[in-house]
């Protein structure tokens, strides 16, 4: 059996935990809070989400590639990206409470303001550190990373929501409490004990900043594609129409979960790889699969929505169905981004991203603008799709360029593309 094979069953069993015990707890929520608890609690988890991504800076990714390019000694990365956490976590926290606190229609309690932006600085020391194991290759660890927290917070959900009946609060809590279960392992693992330093390597930190930084604007821009229509939502409609929308969404999620798959092990591939281009074939034929994969799954969810959703979330959730079905278009074709886009990322190139997912973000926001007031969460759910299939046929094209591949042959699909990637190692590649 291949490395990679070996390692995209490591991955495929940490998503599917992921998926297991998101699912769970987003039932649990969904059936204790109903659609204005899970309005109000996606309305208060939506600015952390989003600064999460631009105030990570990137190190994450930068961490990945400067390892696998063996720039750095690790001990040095690791006494940098401590002092960059400490700087970026009272930043974050600043900023996270005065945005949900006065533009969010769910800042007007205190309590659930602090518990909102609590998981920040246990999720950015995560998110760090997560670099340094995948930049090695070392994938079983990354994945624990990965699903432990969601392990953790769907036990703490069940516990604070179900058993004690604490609602948003508890929901809220349960976050918190599986990125903290996180942080302390990793400190052992990494032994970060040892990397606390009071001096400052900013030649270091300046390395990691300004390739991160691209990395994390790139993540900004992305993530607020994916978020504008819950703070829209928010903004300009109600808890119920909130909460609705999110439903449908959470079952997206999920979906994206097959190409993301992928992309982990590309992204860490990619940044260690010394042929580019035959790399980049090899990511191609992966996406072929991934889009069939994605395909089959869509078709599944959009024949089967109105179930899907009754059983999962219950009868007060029946609207959610349409709202998935009208993103799932978008999500398929967008499945092109998520995976092409690792590629890119690995190879020091975050920027190109941004090329495509920037005006799809300003098409977004202008139509969710105009769908979102007289059709709800179904006109949020319209204005993704579109904005999606904009995104991922203007990122094809810049990613068709840069690979110097045609698009044509991107898409030309051969008996042999499974027997392939069933062969394949992409570790000879190193």
């Amino acid at each position: 059996m291949s490395s990679f094979i070996r390692d995209l069953i490591k991955v495929g069993v940490s998503k599917i935990a992921i998926i297991a015990f998101g699912l769970g707890q987003g039932i649990i929520i969904a059936r204790w809070l109903g659609p204005e608890g899970n309005g109000t609690l996606a309305a208060l988890t939506v600015y952390p989400s989003l600064f999460l991504s631009f105030g990570s800076l990137g190190i994450s990714q930068s961490v990945t590639h400067f390892i696998g390019k063996k720039k750095f000694s690790e001990d040095i990365i690791k006494r940098s990206v401590i002092h960059i956490w400490i700087f970026t976590t009272v930043i974050s926290l600043i900023v996270c409470f005065f945005l949900i606190r006065y533009f969010s229609n769910s800042g007007y309690n205190f309590l659930w303001v602090l518990l909102a932006i609590l998981p920040i600085p246990f999720t950015l020391f995560n998110k760090y550190n997560a670099g340094f194991f995948l930049g090695k290759n070392q994938i079983g660890t990354y994945n624990r990373i990965n699903w432990l927290p969601s392990a953790i917070s769907f036990i703490s959900v069940f516990v604070l929501v179900v058993v004690f009946n604490i609602g948003v609060s508890g929901a809220l809590l349960s976050l918190v409490i599986g990125n903290l279960f996180m942080f302390f392992i990793l400190i052992k693992k990494n032994k970060l004990t040892h990397s606390f330093s009071t001096s400052i390597n900013w030649n270091i930190i300046k390395s990691l900043l300004s390739l991160g930084l691209i990395y994390a604007l790139s993540l900004l821009i992305i993530n607020l594609n994916y978020k504008a229509d819950v703070i829209l939502l928010d903004k300009l409609s109600n808890s119920f129409n909130t909460g609705i929308y999110s439903k449908g969404v959470s079952i997206v999620d999920f979906l994206w979960e097959i190409p993301m798959l992928l992309s982990t092990i590309v992204f860490a591939r990619s940044a260690s790889s010394k042929d580019d281009l035959e790399f980049s074939i090899k990511v191609i034929r992966l996406l072929r699969l991934s889009i069939v994969a994605i395909g089959i799954a869509s078709l599944i969810l959009i024949i089967f929505a109105k179930n899907i959703i009754i059983l999962l979330y219950g009868n007060e959730f029946v609207k959610s169905a349409l709202v998935m079905q009208l993103l799932l278009p978008g999500v398929l074709l967008l499945t092109i981004f998520k995976v092409l886009n690792m590629d890119l990322a690995g190879k020091g190139k975050p920027w190109i991203s941004m090329k495509a997912m920037l005006p799809a973000l300003i098409l977004n926001i202008i139509l969710n603008l105009i769908l979102l007031p007289k059709y709800g969460a179904n006109g949020a759910a319209i204005a993704s799709t579109i904005s999606y299939t904009f995104a991922a046929l203007l990122f094809l094209t810049y990613y068709s360029k840069e690979v110097n591949i045609p698009i044509k042959k991107i898409f030309l699909y051969s008996q042999d593309d499974f027997k392939y990637v069933l062969n394949l190692n992409l570790y000879k590649l190193k």
